[in-house]
């Protein structure tokens, strides 16, 4: 999936309990808007070492793969359908890989459904993300309100309370951080397709799991 960064967008999401205004920044990382905040913030300033990096697997395994993705793109839905469940019974639960997942924001949708993937923390990170890939067709319908009562559902469905995706949805200076983190990261890796995948410090494009093993097998 190749897009143009279109993450410079301002939209009002509605859960039900009200209504209010997030302020994606621009991908130039010239300046980052605050969500709800009041003052504008230089994108070097900003702070993302509180933003969690999700993993599976053995820490000291011998590969260690990076996957690029985002919620909303179908090759990725894809590959975590018919390639994401081989992997993890093959080589993540056997301990021969460390799994690392790295959100990639190609729109605004993408973005929100990282923050409700995240809202349960490490622990509910990977099930969310299964359903926000499972009901990918379904979530992303309709119009950015209903997109949002979508995404509420789905974090409720995974054991969520309302309350919960509420605060998360309101949390601006985490989707700030997440917005400027996955800049940093897009950039280093240079990262312009999904999914992408760092293994063992080299970048692969997406691939067939039988690509995959090969190059696994050889590492």
């Amino acid at each position: 999936m190749k897009k143009t960064y279109v993450i410079g967008l301002v939209f009002v999401i509605a859960l039900g309990i009200g209504a209010y205004t997030v302020k994606a920044p621009t991908p130039s990382g010239l300046t980052a808007p605050g969500f709800g905040a009041a003052n504008a913030t230089e994108a070097g300033e900003i702070d993302t070492s509180s933003i969690l990096e999700m993993t599976l697997g053995a820490e000291d395994a011998a590969i260690q793969m990076t996957e690029y993705a985002s919620y909303t793109c179908p090759h990725c839905r894809t590959f975590h359908k018919d390639v994401f469940q081989k992997l993890k019974a093959d080589y993540i639960d056997t301990g021969k890989l460390r799994f690392t997942y790295r959100e990639i924001y190609f729109d605004r949708y993408g973005l929100w459904g990282s923050i409700v993937a995240r809202c349960g923390g490490a622990d509910k990170f990977f099930a969310i993300s299964d359903l926000l890939y499972t009901k990918q067709f379904e979530w992303t319908k309709g119009t950015p309100a209903e997109i949002a009562e979508n995404l509420r559902r789905i974090g409720i469905t995974a054991g969520l309370s309302q309350e919960d995706v509420q605060a998360c949805f309101t949390d601006g200076e985490k989707a700030q951080n997440l917005v400027a983190w996955y800049e940093t990261n897009r950039a280093e890796d240079e990262i312009s397709s999904t999914p992408s995948f760092i293994i063992n410090g080299v970048k692969y494009a997406n691939m067939s799991y039988a690509e995959l093993q090969k190059i696994l097998d050889a590492q």
